[in-house]
């Protein structure tokens, strides 16, 4: 299996680890959405002192606002991050030279 697909792959697996919590295993509840954060981006969240932030991240991706996250509105958020951090990397003074594994 290639590097991307095995990243996919696992995007697939955190999503559904954390949405099977409540019993619905389609959509992430904001305290699954919590949870994966706090555990899967801790680095990312670690100086984060504003309580209001899981709120407005919640109500931005939640395109349909039903209180839940689908695949594909998660996906938002994984976009977004990857966005995130590949413009830190372009900034950074060794862009260009690929991290090590």
């Amino acid at each position: 299996m290639s590097q991307l697909l095995g990243n996919i792959h696992s995007i697939i697996g955190a999503f559904n680890k954390y949405a099977k919590d409540d019993g619905e295993c389609a959509t992430l509840s904001k305290g699954e959405l919590k949870s994966l954060i706090q555990k899967e981006f801790a680095e990312v969240i670690v100086n984060q002192k504003d309580p209001g932030v899981l709120d407005r991240m919640m109500k931005k991706l939640d395109m349909n606002n039903d209180g839940q996250l689908d695949f594909g509105e998660f996906l938002n958020l994984i976009g977004g991050l990857a966005q995130a951090c590949h413009s830190q990397v372009l900034a950074s003074p060794t862009a260009g030279v690929p991290p090590k594994p």
